[in-house]
């Protein structure tokens, strides 16, 4: 399947609002008041907070399959339909990321996100800092980096 890269549009509301949930109930089994917010609830915020925010979709044939919002240099969010985890999408929207944010961005995940820190960590991302995020979650985070290379420490030149 061919994966494209597109912004986002209002008319992606309700199906980009329905992969998020469905993601965050199967990624979050640590935080509960995620997993009870009901569709109708994520739809409302999604249309609130995140569509204004620069929105990419990642798409196939069958659709959208993950999206990344972007907040000046934060990546807000970035998730992936679940039964297309591991299949490319969350990297290609990565690199993305990379590409349109050239001097580099920051974003969190849960400590206990084990799957998503080995994500970024693969793709270059340093952790920063450890806290905890804001209420009502009130969970313990942790503060990605990532920054082009830089010819200091792109390792020796062949000049």
């Amino acid at each position: 399947m061919s994966l494209s890269i597109r912004p986002g549009e209002p008319a992606d509301l309700l199906p980009l609002t329905r992969l998020w949930h469905e993601c965050k109930r199967a990624a979050y089994p640590y935080l509960p008041l995620e997993r009870a917010r009901a569709l109708d609830e994520d739809r409302a915020f999604f249309a609130e907070r995140l569509l204004p925010l620069e929105l990419w979709v990642a798409e196939d044939e069958s659709g959208p399959v993950a999206f990344l919002a972007l907040e000046d240099d934060c990546v807000d969010r970035l998730y992936v339909r679940v039964d297309r985890w591991r299949s490319g999408a969350g990297s290609a929207l990565l690199e993305h990321a990379k590409a349109v944010r050239p001097e580099g961005f920051y974003l969190f995940t849960h400590q206990q996100n084990a799957s998503a820190r080995a994500f970024y960590e693969a793709h270059g991302l340093e952790v920063v800092s450890f806290g905890i995020s804001p209420p009502p979650e009130s969970a313990p985070d942790v503060r990605y980096r990532w920054r082009p290379a830089t010819p200091s420490n792109k390792g020796p030149s062949r000049a």
